[in-house]
């Protein structure tokens, strides 16, 4: 999964935490329970405020408090009780990525009204910023001038269609799975890891060639003015006047956008990763391990913690260098950082596997699920803060980065349109622009699609890990006959990477259902019947 760490004051969020459709044990009890072997945090990290601020280098640009945030679901699409470990990890040091106030001119003041702001300098807003400025609006990117610090992982062939293959650092020829001691399942792609320096360095130059304008400043609120324009209010009262604003921020962005009500509850991706020099590595270096899911510890009684399902995601960049990732695929609520590190350490200590080096350390944090944006909205929104990341795997960078060429061209067929008629402002009109740009973005096909992917969510966060292992055998099983093997590949291939129609979904739900053992039909049909998503799945579906 694409992943998403510095002295810091933390306030955890207090309350009762839950995973996956298990017994519903609170932060406290596990807390209690970890309590003997947790990984240790040095005293200064521990709660002693009602904020959360970093000091160092970054300081500027890492403070955040509840109040920060639009409601509790905004907070937990935040970090939530996690907060401290997101904050690190997004404001890791990276020396050798250009500082974008360096690089592109700054956003002029006066009465110039922009285009476009795209608010975000993440890989979805800079790919939007560049691909609008290119077709010759007048854009403006404004948020915090920070590096890309996640790591990267994609499917070879998806960077290589996007243009991109120079901005992955390494290749494995093909992507192993293994879901317990039977014969492991060989994925038949290969997948690359992306260079962040590469990919940032790409994005931005592109800004460049376009005439992206820039402002280092978090955005506190867009104001709709009289005459129609939108008012972007930035720290220090700075405030820039625009035509369209278009979120790109991040899932946290409810200060900033209105979201559906009543829709689904966000559910959360958590991963402890390091990169570390090792003895005794046990995977092969040509291959890249997608999924390891057997039972490390093989304990006859259960501890508190294997109960909760997580996987091994491992890099190895040769055969003493590996990136090695403890994953919680999706939890009702984050499995903690200290309880996956202290996952992995047993996982490579079992297995015999010894650290002589840590290059780096990793918390990656993903909200999936939830609600769609308000499409009635004026403010765009694009990226994670539109719920662009697929529900099921957490994945959003490839659909982003396809995706922009095309908002961006809606957008401006829009403003240029609007703007030669005279229309723009009509607070009416500016309204109607903005509907168009979202129906585009989220027309009622890829509505579908999504409905059937939190369906499939649903279903995940139900599963016991007998039941996961159960399901992947199923997703990832090929018949033995060449026609139905190569529909279930381009099925699974699609599913993976958002391209199959809700209809194709359909059908591969069909040949899911068809090739599952009995009691995973019997667990598909009571999903369908009786959770909400089955029945928000169905009505999507009929909606014309």
């Amino acid at each position: 999964m694409c992943l998403l760490v510095s002295k810091v004051i933390i306030m955890e969020c207090v309350g009762a935490r839950n995973f996956a459709a298990m017994a519903v044990p609170t932060r406290a009890f596990w807390k209690a329970n970890l309590m003997r072997t947790k990984t240790a945090i040095p005293s200064h990290n521990r709660l002693i405020s009602l904020k959360v601020r970093a000091s160092g280098a970054r300081s500027e640009s890492c403070v955040a408090v509840k109040e920060d945030f639009a409601d509790e679901e905004d907070f937990i699409k935040a970090g939530g009780s996690e907060i401290l470990f997101v904050q690190m990890q997004q404001n890791k040091e990276m020396d050798k990525q250009s500082k974008l106030a360096d690089k592109l001119p700054p956003i002029s003041t006066g009465e110039n009204v922009l285009d476009l702001v795209v608010i975000g300098c993440g890989p979805a807003g800079l790919a939007l910023a560049a691909e609008s400025a290119k077709l010759g609006l007048n854009v403006g990117l404004i948020g915090p001038d920070l590096p890309f610090t996640n790591n990267y992982g994609v499917w070879e062939d998806e960077f290589k269609d996007l243009g991109l293959e120079r901005c992955i650092e390494h290749v494995w020829r093909d992507t192993i799975v293994y879901l317990d001691d039977d014969k492991p399942i060989m994925i038949g792609r290969a997948y690359g890891r992306v260079s962040r320096y590469l990919l940032h360095e790409e994005l931005l130059r592109r800004c460049i060639e376009s005439g992206v304008m820039y402002l280092n400043s978090k955005v506190e609120t867009i104001v709709e003015a009289t005459d129609g324009r939108n008012l972007v209010v930035c720290e220090h009262n700075r405030v820039v006047p625009c035509w369209l604003a278009t979120v790109a921020s991040g899932a946290a962005s409810g200060k900033l956008l209105q979201y559906e009500v009543g829709g689904p509850r966000v559910s959360v991706q958590t991963a402890y990763g390091v990169e570390v020099e090792v003895e005794n590595n046990p995977y092969d270096p040509s291959l890249m391990v997608f999924m390891d899911y057997r039972d490390y510890a093989k304990q006859e009684v259960q501890s508190l913690e294997a109960q909760y399902p997580t996987f091994l995601y491992a890099m190895p960049m040769s055969s003493t260098r590996v990136f090695f990732e403890e994953t919680c695929l999706a939890s009702k609520d984050a499995m903690p950082f200290d309880l996956l590190k202290k996952k992995l350490m047993s996982r490579l200590e079992t297995m015999g596997i010894r650290i002589l080096k840590v290059y780096e350390e990793e918390w990656s944090y993903i909200p999936v699920g939830g609600s769609l944006p308000n499409t009635e909205q004026k403010n765009l929104a694009f990226g994670a803060a539109a719920s662009m990341v697929h529900p099921a795997t957490g994945y959003s960078v490839v659909r982003s980065l396809s995706e922009a060429p095309n908002y961006a061209s809606v957008i401006a067929n829009i403003l240029k349109k609007d703007s030669s008629n005279g229309l723009l402002t009509s607070e009416r009109n500016n309204g109607n622009i903005s509907m168009q740009a979202w129906n585009t973005l989220w027309p009622q096909e890829r509505k579908r699609q999504r409905s059937f992917f939190l369906f499939g969510l649903a279903l995940i966060l139900q599963l016991d890990i007998e039941g996961i292992r159960t399901f992947f055998h199923t997703f990832f099983r090929l018949p033995s006959w060449y026609d139905f093997i190569f529909t279930i590949f381009w099925m699974w291939q699609g599913f993976l990477g958002s391209n199959l129609s809700s209809a194709d979904l359909i059908l591969f739900a069909f040949y899911m259902f068809v090739i599952a053992p009995n009691d995973m039909r019997m667990s598909l049909v009571r999903h369908l019947i009786s959770d909400p998503t089955g029945a928000t799945m169905i009505r999507t579906y009929l909606t014309i």
